[in-house]
């Protein structure tokens, strides 16, 4: 399946699912505190574990704060775009911005790699450990869209 192919679907599930929200917000470090109690709350509705609310609450972070790091370079006048739905029991989650994406996906998977120096390079290692499902998709000069998805664990 192509990437806008996988793209669509998702809409598609976003656009039918029982619950859903979207919220649109400046690219500045304060509002990765707004994107990951949202995703919390919303999170909350299902019946996450407080483990799995805090798993949630790290990939948004490391979500939102990629796409102002490395998506915008930190640049304020830039807009992020979280999506949030219930569906099938499960939250998707979907966070886009239109940055300068990344040449190489793959590469930027890897552990402990960066391209900040500062930066521990762990976030996209954190976001597919915790996520049911992960997806990233990027275009150089086009931004970057994450797909993630996380069904509560039940009990046996």
């Amino acid at each position: 399946m192509s990437d806008t192919q996988k793209i669509k679907v998702w809409e598609q599930l976003y656009e039918t699912a029982e619950n859903r929200l979207t919220m649109t917000f400046q690219s500045v470090k304060e509002n990765v505190a707004v994107a990951r109690l949202t995703a919390a709350s919303f999170g909350s509705l299902l019946s996450f574990s407080m483990a799995e609310l805090e798993e949630l609450k790290v990939a948004v972070s490391e979500g939102v704060s990629n796409a102002i790091i490395h998506g915008y370079l930190n640049d304020p006048q830039k807009s992020v775009m979280m999506s949030l739905a219930q569906s099938d029991g499960s939250i998707l989650i979907i966070i886009r911005d239109n940055g300068i994406g990344m040449e190489d996906v793959e590469k930027s998977m890897e552990p402990a790699y960066s391209t900040v120096e500062d930066r521990m390079g762990l976030g996209f290692v954190f976001m597919k450990s915790f996520m049911d499902e992960f997806t990233v998709i990027s275009t150089p000069g086009c931004g970057t869209t994450l797909l993630m998805r996380k069904q509560p664990q039940k009990c046996l």
